[in-house]
Order: C-alpha cells, then sequence, then structure tokens
C-alpha cells in the first residue's frame, strides 16, 4: 500500500509582512501537534535549531511555454528529495513542510515543481498557500507591487498580520482590498504574531465574501488591469465539456488567470472543488456532500489583462455543451 502523501504548506507574503514571526508563533505553540520541516530562503533568521531547516536560494530552469509558472524551482526539487531520502534512510520523520517564499516570490513555479515532479507529486501535496498582509502597509504594497497582488490572488487562507497596531477604518480598507483581489480566501487576523496551528488546516470551500453595494475603494488604488469575475451554474454542468473549455482557456490565457476556484456541481451528491493558480490545475476534489446543506455551483477568476466580457462571451458561448444555465454573478476591477 502506498504511503500516505506528505503535505505541504506555502507560505508567502510581502517583505516585512509577518511571515518569519508567524512561522515561529506556529512551530512554538503548544498545540502543534504535525512533526514539521521549514524550507526558508535564509538561514538564521528562525531561531530553532531543533527544527528541520533547509535553505532554498530560488534557482529556476525555464522550460518550454515561457512563462513564469513554467519555472521549475530547482532549489526545492533538491530539498524536498534531501527531505524524503532523510525520512526514509535516517528515519527523521516529518508529517509536513513548510516553503517560506522570499517576498517577491510568485507561489505558482513552487505549484509547478511539485505537480508536475514524477517523485514529488506521488509523495507530496500542496494543501494550502497562506499569504501575510500587513495591516498597515498591505494598500501601499498592493498599489505598488503586482507580486503582492499575485499572492493574494493565490491565497487560500490570508493571514491580517498586525491588526492591533492599526485603526478601524485602516483595517476595513485592507480586508475590502484583500476581498477585492480575492473574494473566495479567508480571513485570519493575527494580532502580535501569535496564530493557531488550526491555521494548517485549509478548508476546502470557497469563502464567499463580499462588499457593502456602496462601498468604494481609493482612486489611487485602483490597478485597472486586473478583474475578477464570477459565475453560478443553475443546472449539473457536464463535467468533461467544461474540463475541455477549461483547457482551452488555460492554454490560451494561462499565465494571465491568477486564480481560479470552484464549487461545482456534476450531478453527483456533493460538489467538485477546483482549484488552480495560473495554469496549473489541483487534482479536483470530490465532496460526499454540500458544505453547510449549500447547494451553489459557481466559480470564480481571477485575471490579469483579460477583458471580464471576453471571459463572459467565451463561456456563454459554451452553455449548450456544459448542458447547464449560466449566470453572470459579479465582475470586479481591482
Amino acid at each position: 500500500m502506498p504511503s500516505r502523501k506528505k503535505a505541504i504548506t506555502i507560505l508567502t507574503g510581502s517583505l516585512g509582512s509577518g511571515k518569519t514571526t508567524l512561522l515561529q508563533s506556529l512551530l512554538t505553540h503548544h498545540l502543534l501537534t504535525e512533526n514539521i520541516a521549514v524550507i526558508v530562503n535564509e538561514f538564521g533568521k528562525i531561531g530553532l535549531d531543533h527544527y528541520l531547516l533547509r535553505q532554498a536560494e530560488e534557482k529556476t530552469t525555464l522550460l518550454q511555454g515561457g512563462c513564469i509558472c513554467c519555472h521549475a524551482r530547482e532549489d526545492l526539487e533538491e530539498e524536498l528529495k534531501n527531505l524524503l531520502f532523510s525520512s526514509e534512510q535516517d528515519g527523521i520523520d516529518f508529517d509536513r513542510v513548510i516553503i517560506e517564499t522570499t517576498g517577491l516570490a510568485d507561489p505558482a513555479p513552487i505549484l509547478f515543481t511539485i505537480m508536475t515532479n514524477p517523485l514529488l507529486q506521488h509523495r507530496f501535496v500542496v494543501d494550502g498557500i497562506i499569504t501575510t498582509v500587513d495591516a498597515k502597509n498591505g494598500a501601499m504594497q498592493i498599489k505598488n507591487h503586482e507580486e503582492t497582488v499575485k499572492q493574494i490572488s493565490a491565497a487560500d487562507i490570508v493571514a491580517l498580520t498586525k491588526v492591533d497596531i492599526v485603526t478601524t477604518k485602516e483595517l476595513d480598507l485592507i480586508c475590502a482590498e484583500i476581498i477585492r483581489i480575492n473574494p473566495t480566501c479567508k480571513i485570519v487576523h493575527v494580532e502580535n504574531g501569535n496564530v493557531e496551528p488550526s491555521i494548517l488546516n485549509v478548508e476546502r470551500k470557497i469563502y464567499n465574501n463580499c462588499l457593502p453595494s456602496n462601498y468604494q475603494l481609493p482612486p489611487h488604488i485602483n490597478t485597472s488591469h486586473i478583474h475578477s469575475i464570477s459565475f453560478a451554474f443553475l443546472q449539473p454542468l457536464n463535467w468533461n465539456s467544461f474540463g475541455v473549455w477549461l483547457s482551452l482557456l488555460l492554454y490560451a490565457k494561462g499565465e494571465k488567470i491568477l486564480r481560479v476556484k470552484g464549487m461545482l456541481d456534476v450531478g453527483e451528491a456533493g460538489p467538485i472543488i477546483l482549484n488552480g493558480v495560473q495554469h496549473i490545475i489541483h487534482p479536483p476534489i470530490h465532496l460526499s456532500e454540500w458544505p453547510e446543506n449549500t447547494q451553489v455551483s459557481h466559480i470564480v477568476f481571477i485575471m490579469k489583462d483579460i477583458p471580464p466580457t471576453l471571459l463572459h462571451q467565451s463561456l456563454f458561448s459554451f452553455q449548450t455543451f456544459l448542458g447547464t444555465e449560466i449566470n453572470l454573478l459579479h465582475v470586479h476591477c481591482i
């Protein structure tokens, strides 16, 4: 019988957003029950000698296609293989790997490396991306750094740090910014760097965050080349036909699809959870029942430099093949 895959959590976020503080708090928490290996970009900044620490120097190889998510992270391949060797040959066991990225890192190449390497894809599973966002300076980082937008777009959980030093107005503003970028993520408030180990348990669902209908962001934060768009499916859809449409979309525009996340009714007892970053799609997860007795089939796209009308027209032109009626739920300019 094959052994159970070891979990990987990707911890990303802007420089100074509190990644290392959060990681230190997590690893020293008295309720932590997992054995965790850590891959960081620099030694010395985490004073935890008894943990299995590895250094990654972000060496990449550009594969065919030329887009950023087709960079294989050679450093991660090597370190993850070393961890497997340590586990199997030296008896150093671990349940989870946390990969802490640099502040400017795009999570997509990490996913690509793990999900396309023949050895790693059978021994590891990425079960969550956590992005730290500084509540005090996050709005400025979103405005000035496209990498921050990508990191938030890719997140399953956004750990909003330094909430203890901002006003209620500032907190509301940055929460609204995060929701505008990624309405499917869970936002966790982090005070004084303290975090519960439960943050590692990413729930397989979409968080339907919403903004008040009259909410307006200050104009200077608007970056109109990035949009989010969501659709609802009113009847069960044809999964094979949807797979064809999505494959064609990602082949043509994959690098510009920053995030896709869906909970889809395909006529089974429970939905299929679809989760992807750029043109890297996680293996779909089949749930045995609908969460919280809510049967709403829908999908959200976060896109860069793709007019929402183009995606809208493409999906609706495929409606007959999907076998379902489609409703446009919302379009946001981020």
